[in-house]
């Protein structure tokens, strides 16, 4: 398996061409506050002054997760293969969400425990019907975690447009997340388990034991994609992967939650300029994303208390990524509009 080389996107010349296109709007300095360094940062990544917003589309990866034989889910596991049926009537949150800003969907079954038959509307890449239960042993072999990157990149090279969503749907993938994060940013268990789809104090309590007692199991597991194969899910893997590949292409990279985060951690392992491509849609209201992104130095657009997941946080943020784009392409510099500037 061949992980792509991700070039960073700092240009000294380009960045302060940058700076004074955005400076020299008819605004005071800075006042248009992130989405001058969000239309800073999307130059850098296109590699202009002048940027565009192309074609963007989201990607749902759903995938079953093995450990929920744990009793670690409020939900039974037959809510994954419901809520993908959902997505294909158009019916989630995110198909709302996604056509109100013209923004494509796809759905992938990247290891769904059901067997949904031809459908047009869904990408069926199954590397397996759920991964293995990883309180007993590793969720995925190196084989099928390497199987699922590799689809993961080759959707996003098929993929039209520069601007990529991440989304997921798995019953059991917050646990999955979880011990991701326990393992790659070596923060306590505590600190990185949540309710998940809503479990009581005593579940989350249960939740970290799993984790825990997993991490004792697997211990050997240290670096990324043995982390990733100990403790991971088929969505999560094919995010990692179409990450690798969208930011190799220099597409941009819109980040959701908490599950889709724990998939940017395995890729910045791998690849740390990475980041340089990622817009942080949201801070979810899960317990551990705001110590993920903070240990990612990374500074979310929103936070609307969202715990949804299924990329609806890059569909709400959207609109802002237009209008970083806009503004800096279509609004007046004082020259051409004569205002005169400050006084000093």
């Amino acid at each position: 398996m061949h992980i792509p080389t991700i070039a960073p996107i700092h240009h000294a010349d380009l960045a302060r061409a940058l700076a004074d296109a955005i400076n020299n709007k008819t605004k005071p300095l800075g006042s248009l506050g992130r989405l001058e360094t969000l239309a800073a940062q999307l130059g850098l990544i296109q590699g202009s002054t002048k940027v565009v917003i192309d074609q963007p589309a989201i990607l749902v990866f759903a995938g079953d997760h093995g450990v929920v034989a744990e009793g670690i889910s409020a939900f039974p596991q037959d809510v994954t293969w419901q809520m993908v049926e959902n997505f294909l009537a158009k019916g989630a949150a995110i198909n709302v969400f996604a056509r109100q800003n013209g923004c494509a969907l796809h759905v992938v079954d990247a290891g769904v425990n059901h067997e949904f038959g031809l459908r047009d509307a869904l990408l069926d890449r199954k590397v397996a019907p759920g991964t293995r239960n990883f309180a007993r042993e590793a969720a995925m072999s190196a084989q099928e975690c390497a199987a699922a990157i590799e689809h993961g990149m080759a959707l996003v090279r098929d993929l039209p447009g520069n601007v990529v969503g991440f989304g997921e749907m798995g019953i059991g993938n917050t646990t999955s997340a979880a011990a991701l994060m326990h393992k790659l940013t070596g923060l306590p268990v505590a600190r990185c388990v949540g309710a998940g789809t809503g479990l009581s104090a005593e579940g989350v309590l249960h939740k970290e034991r799993v984790i825990a007692a997993a991490t004792a199991l697997h211990a050997s597991a240290s670096e990324p994609l043995d982390i990733l194969a100990a403790f991971g899910g088929f969505e999560i893997a094919m995010m990692a992967g179409a990450m690798l590949k969208a930011a190799e292409l220099r597409k941009v990279l819109l980040i959701d939650g908490f599950i889709v985060t724990s998939a940017l951690l395995v890729a910045a392992r791998l690849q740390p300029a990475i980041l340089d491509y990622c817009v942080f849609s949201h801070c979810s209201d899960e317990n551990g994303h705001a110590l993920m992104l903070e240990h990612l130095n990374a500074k979310p657009l929103l936070n609307l208390g969202l715990r949804l997941g299924e990329g609806t946080g890059c569909a709400l943020a959207l609109p802002l990524l237009h209008a970083a784009a806009n503004f800096l392409n279509e609004m007046a510099t004082f020259a051409s509009a004569q205002v005169s500037t400050r006084a000093d």
